[in-house]
């Protein structure tokens, strides 16, 4: 009992100096189709929603407020039938998103395009030849998709460095939607701000952008891209479904204040030094 009020002692003082974030809706945009056009208006207005213009400066950076990943630049040494780095977007290009697969094991893979050296077919061909059939490109010609489990996280930093970074929101165009495309928020103390649907779209697109306006603020991003991994063999349709992904879009990545950071560590220590006193006094 002790214990317990000086620990809430201790945090009802710290806490006097931490900001307190209204509870707000989240501001979401969907759309789905059989085509680019049919989802260009939402995606159109997450933008908005986030800020930056249309201009693309250095490293995929609009205004220095927003951030797009459309996968076309990756070289084919990183693409098909080559794996992508996990930290590509924060090395390579940096831009502040670093990929975590659900299994250490698995991997990312960026589909190649028409001029690739090797005559890899596009959209993901060469793992299974029914693929083209099924993705389209949003922004052509590269897709993105997992290998191994449907599950990835996107992480954040502030570009080009390892300092955690959170940001305002993020979207993402699906391929071939037709049972099952999530994206769950999380903010830096990894607590859920909410888990959000795409909508279904059989052989089209689907995007789905969630952005916060009360001052929440995003350090992870769990998505769920269909059921099923694209595999040889593996083939779209009934109770599977294959889904892999085009443009990313999200806040510029900022850092976590420090003060934040610093107050938790103060808590951390101040509750282990009430801990060990108490042992003493028992000893």
């Amino acid at each position: 009992m002790k214990l317990s009020r000086c620990v809430a002692a201790i945090m009802g003082g710290v806490l006097v100096g931490m900001p307190v974030v209204a509870s707000a809706a989240a501001v979401v945009r969907s759309a789905a189709g059989a085509d680019p056009a049919s989802i260009t208006g939402a995606r159109d207005q997450f933008r908005l929603d986030l800020g930056g213009g249309n201009v693309a400066g250095a490293n995929g950076s609009f205004g220095g407020v927003r951030r797009e990943i459309n996968w076309d630049g990756v070289p084919d040494s990183f693409s098909s039938p080559n794996t992508l780095p996990n930290d590509f977007f924060n090395v390579n290009s940096p831009r502040g998103a670093i990929f975590v697969p659900n299994d250490p094991g698995d991997s990312f893979q960026v589909s190649a395009d028409d001029s690739n050296p090797t005559l890899t077919p596009v959209e993901f061909g060469e793992i299974d030849p029914t693929y083209p059939g099924i993705f389209q490109t949003f922004s052509a010609q590269r897709l993105f998709g997992t290998r191994g489990d449907t599950n990835l996280q996107v992480l954040f930093r502030v570009p080009g460095t390892n300092t955690l970074a959170t940001v305002a929101g993020f979207g993402a165009v699906f391929t071939d939607v037709d049972l099952n495309a999530t994206i769950e928020f999380f903010d830096s103390a990894n607590i859920s701000l909410g888990a959000f649907a795409a909508p279904a779209a059989n052989n089209g697109l689907s995007f789905l952008g969630v952005s916060f306006n009360a001052g929440e603020q995003v350090a992870k991003v769990q998505i769920v891209s269909g059921n099923t991994v694209p595999n040889s063999g593996n083939l779209d349709g009934g109770t599977v479904d294959i889904v892999v992904m085009d443009d990313f879009i999200y806040g510029e990545p900022k850092a976590i204040p420090e003060p934040t950071t610093g107050i938790l560590g103060a808590l951390a220590l101040a509750t282990l030094s009430v801990a060990r006193r108490q042992r003493a006094r028992r000893g």
